[in-house]
């Protein structure tokens, strides 16, 4: 079995090839205001990929309205798409999700998701990109 690079780009880097909101998010672990992101009511079929290296992370088949304000998903694309770890920031226990690609700060994940997972990947507009399923 052969293990993918990570991807690792220098903080300059990173910022020529992101806008400051993707930047923000993926790179300082900021939040976008809730109900206010891109793919927050997309319904069309397709595949979410993180907008920084460009990775497969969830199918619009998974996407729910969970009515958190942000786009959420009850799974990942695969088991290897997302890393998390454990987040104590802003006076809360939370569980911070990453693409294990680039290690980019996509969201949080929460378990009072639905069935069958019973999770919730509760992830930044910004810190995806949308590839709709006729572009395959």
């Amino acid at each position: 079995m052969t293990t993918k690079a990570k991807i690792t780009k220098s903080d300059a880097e990173w910022r020529q090839t992101l806008t400051p909101e993707q930047y923000h998010i993926l790179r300082e672990k900021g939040t976008e205001r809730a109900f206010t992101g891109q793919y927050y009511h997309n319904k069309q079929a397709g595949a979410y990929l993180c907008a920084a290296c460009g990775q497969a992370l969830f199918a619009s088949d998974t996407k729910y309205d969970s009515g958190s304000g942000w786009p959420s998903y009850w799974e990942p694309v695969d088991a290897g798409a997302v890393e998390t770890k454990r987040d104590m920031s802003h006076f809360m226990i939370r569980t911070e999700v990453m693409c294990s690609n680039c290690g980019g700060h996509l969201g949080h994940v929460f378990e009072d998701g639905p069935q069958p997972t019973g999770l919730r990947y509760c992830i930044n507009s910004a810190a995806l990109q949308f590839k709709p399923a006729d572009e395959s």
